[in-house]
């Protein structure tokens, strides 16, 4: 492979392996996140920057293309994680939620396009979630949040149809990353009366072991970087086959049914 690509949440996680796995295949990867960080190797440029900024995104861009005079590629990956009952989440809390995963997204990617049209080339990949398609209980703004990313960026390749750009998305699974630890919990999740207190905390208790023993994010990675190397991107990439069983089984069975799956297994 050839070409450039920027990274958002690149510092660690799925972000940091796809990085190293585009660099290794040859590629100029801008490797952006908050605090700057990326990981050490051949071919990879840190980059300082918050996705919510949609300045800095232009700046970012503007830079990779004096650097290296093109853009082939954006991953969007930067995403965060709040988990509380729907009841429990004040209208802060969930911008704080859709702000990165879904307008933060929405930045970066309005940001790459000019550059892309006037290549007459680039492609899109956003990293949503199999949330987008299964609504979790306690991370109802993470699901919507996904849901819209996943829905957004299909609209997008609808949209830029015939202009040789092209876009997809990466639905990972429960993965094994610093996610789990960095999620927040609402404010009133935090408190004693909540009525959902013990519900939630058997929530968390099974989606954090389930994450914990998820993936590697090197598998989501590779699943990445197979999209950016196919002559025709995929609309949808779901990593591990048993995840594709569930993206299949909640197309094909009954809502009511779906969701009383889903109650079972989590609450």
């Amino acid at each position: 492979m050839e070409g450039t690509v920027l990274i958002t949440g690149g510092s660690s996680g799925i972000g940091a392996e796809t990085a190293r796995l585009l660099a290794d295949a040859g590629m100029t990867v801008y490797c952006a996140s908050r605090r700057g960080i990326a990981p050490e190797c051949d071919g990879i440029i840190p980059v300082t920057l918050d996705v919510n900024d949609e300045s800095a995104c232009e700046r970012t861009v503007q830079r990779i293309l004096s650097e290296s005079h093109r853009l082939d590629a954006v991953v969007v990956n930067a995403g965060n994680g709040i988990a509380g009952a729907i009841e429990d989440t004040s209208d802060e809390e969930a911008r704080y939620q859709l702000e990165t995963c879904l307008f933060g997204a929405m930045k970066t990617i309005r940001a790459c396009l000019p550059a892309f049209r006037a290549q007459g080339h680039g492609r899109i990949v956003t990293t949503t979630s199999v949330a987008a398609i299964v609504p979790l209980p306690y991370q109802g703004l993470y699901s919507a949040a996904k849901a819209a990313l996943l829905s957004l960026t299909e609209s997008l390749a609808i949209e830029l149809h015939g202009t040789g750009i092209q876009c997809g998305s990466v639905l990972p699974g429960d993965t094994a990353t610093g996610f789990t630890a960095a999620r927040k919990l609402t404010q009133a999740a935090r408190g004693e009366d909540s009525p959902y207190r013990a519900s939630l905390q058997k929530y968390l208790k099974k989606i954090e072991h389930d994450e914990l023993s998820g993936m590697a994010p090197h598998r989501i990675a590779r699943a990445i970087v197979r999209q950016l190397k196919r002559r025709r991107m995929r609309p949808r990439v779901i990593p591990r086959i048993d995840y594709q069983a569930i993206g299949l089984l909640v197309r094909l069975v009954p809502t009511r049914l779906k969701l009383w799956i889903i109650r079972l297994l989590y609450c």
